[in-house]
């Protein structure tokens, strides 16, 4: 197809559904003279889900324009990134996003002949590019860095160099992956213009960068992985995705705030062949089938009322079946589901006896992940609360007694010696993590229905840092480890779970909460930190 393209029909398949492209004249100029070179990173953290086949729609374009298109593994920025991803897993996870990328690109009909693939770490640890890297920081401020990652690096009160140093890295993988453009969400323009600034400073070219817009989730806002109803993912099975679409925020005659329409428009009209239209299936007695051959003639009828969201719904249903079945195939082998178990440790259900040891031996993740078994972290229920008073301990000095919010309207009188490196004061409206699956006890006469977790370090103690952005409520769990499912009512006092589970709890070397060697984080990837590296956690 590519080759009987002008460099005029090539711009505009390149360009078609961008919300913007900066140095589009740059690009004019090369396409008179050659294809274009576009890289695409993606930091390997949680699984990939449907959202992810909009830039690959966009990545789709590319190749049809016949454009040279690498795709980023940033399995190092994965970790630079509030350490989303421990090292342990990142091979895995660099193996598992290449098959889903292949089987999605698959899935939308593009030859992959002009498509590679490349890990971060093959170059990013050479001697040329860490020197590159301080030559990089020899110019640019810490104002500029932390600017230009505030949409994409996890922002907190105190950030880690690594969060600092991530969109210059991001700004250098321009240079060596040898590329005319980097194609990004909109979110990523002001690491863009960082590095559309940065990188000629250190006598390189300045790229092209193309911009994708952000889609709505299934349920309004940002599609995420820790919304279970805002996503699909890509081996759902059909009654999943019928399920999750039944939920889908879509309310009569808004075409802003709708995730399905702006998926139609970014994936399913772009994978369509010449000739193809959207199809929506009515019976007779609600006015017949309804034929779009353009996305616009939709968006009208549906701005109008006269499209019923059941109908939208029953019609990107079928699509989305139609994108995610040779997923589903590629994915129904063992070698696959092995690959999936390896990159992203399964919960073990608890079993009791000889019979748990032996299901806990068989069914240990590979990669490092630790067998489940009677002391392990799945056992824990914990969650992100907020403090909603503070009081003083009637019989103790040292202690205060906290009522904390732990979500669904759950309410915990929790007994705490935070009052030693806090005020009051400074403990109301504050967000903690809490082990609300602890049996009630009685602290010096007061009952504690269960703890709210802190680093101890040997002359001050702090209550780990929950994530900007976390909801009350919101699941935390230990990364290989999840039982969010299937949560054990109480823990057992008599056997010390808690105590022996507790021993295993610390700080690493840089501040991040682990058990064992395994990071404490939500459900979307976000590690639990603290300001205070190798410290118990109580």
């Amino acid at each position: 197809m590519a080759a009987t393209l002008t460099a005029e029909e090539k711009e505009q398949l390149i360009s078609r559904n961008l919300q913007e492209v900066l140095g589009q004249d740059n690009m004019r100029t090369i396409l008179k003279e050659r294809d274009l070179k576009i890289y695409w990173g993606t930091a390997t953290t949680g699984k990939p889900h449907i959202a992810y086949f909009v830039p690959m729609s966009k990545i789709a374009d590319f190749l049809k324009a016949g454009c040279e298109v690498t795709i980023l593994f940033a399995d190092l920025h994965a970790y630079l990134d509030n350490m989303k991803a421990p090292w342990s897993l990142l091979q895995e996870r660099t193996k598992y996003y290449e098959a889903v990328i292949k089987a999605m690109l698959t899935s939308l009909g593009v030859p992959l002949d002009k498509l590679r693939f490349v890990r971060g770490t093959d170059y990013q640890l050479s001697k040329e590019y860490t020197l590159d890297v301080y030559r990089l920081s020899s110019v640019v401020t810490q104002h500029d860095a932390k600017k230009a990652g505030a949409e994409v690096v996890k922002q907190v009160e105190h950030p880690l160099m690594s969060g600092i140093l991530y969109p210059g890295l991001q700004a250098l993988d321009e240079e060596y992956l040898k590329v005319d453009a980097q194609f990004g969400g909109v979110d990523q323009r002001k690491i863009f213009t960082f590095a559309e600034k940065y990188l000629p400073q250190l006598g390189y070219a300045k790229r092209i960068h193309l911009m994708n817009p952000m889609i709505p989730g299934l349920a309004g806002g940002k599609m995420s992985s820790s919304e279970e109803d805002s996503k699909i993912d890509l081996l759902d099975s059909a009654a999943k995705v019928k399920s999750k679409i039944k939920k889908a925020f879509c309310e009569p005659g808004n075409i802003e705030d709708n995730g399905l329409l702006k998926f139609v428009k970014h994936v399913i009209y772009p994978m369509f062949k010449e000739g193809e239209s959207f199809v929506i299936h009515r019976k007779p007695d609600f006015g017949g089938d309804l034929v779009f051959t353009e996305y616009e003639a939709l968006e009208t009828c549906f701005a109008a009322q006269e499209l019923h969201p059941g109908d939208l719904k029953a019609a990107v249903e079928v699509y989305i079946n139609r994108l995610l079945e040779p997923i589903r195939k590629t994915f129904d082998t063992d070698f696959y589901r092995e690959l999936t178990d390896r990159a992203y440790p399964p919960p073990v259900k608890a079993g009791s006896g000889k019979q748990a040891a032996k299901t806990a031996t068989a069914a240990a993740p590979a990669g490092g992940a630790a067998a489940t078994g009677e002391n392990t972290p799945d056992k824990l229920e914990l969650k992100v609360g907020q403090i909603l008073d503070a009081i003083k301990h009637p019989d103790a000095d040292s202690l205060c007694v906290l009522t904390v919010d732990v979500g669904g309207g759950e309410r915990k009188s929790i007994v705490s010696n935070l009052l030693a490196n806090y005020t009051l004061e400074q403990l109301r409206e504050k967000l903690v993590v809490v082990l609300t699956n602890m049996k009630a006890s009685k602290i010096r006469g007061v009952e504690s229905e269960g703890l709210v977790l802190y680093a101890a370090g040997t002359e001050k103690s702090e209550a780990l840092a929950v994530p900007e952005g976390s909801k009350v409520g919101e699941r935390i769990i230990v990364e290989g480890f999840d039982n969010t499912s299937n949560p054990v009512p109480q823990l057992n006092p008599k056997k010390k779970v808690w105590d022996k589970i507790q021993a295993e709890l610390h700080t690493g070397s840089e501040g991040e909460a682990l058990w064992k060697e395994f990071a404490l984080m939500t459900l979307n990837g976000d590690r639990i930190m603290s300001t205070l590296p190798g410290c118990n956690i109580k």
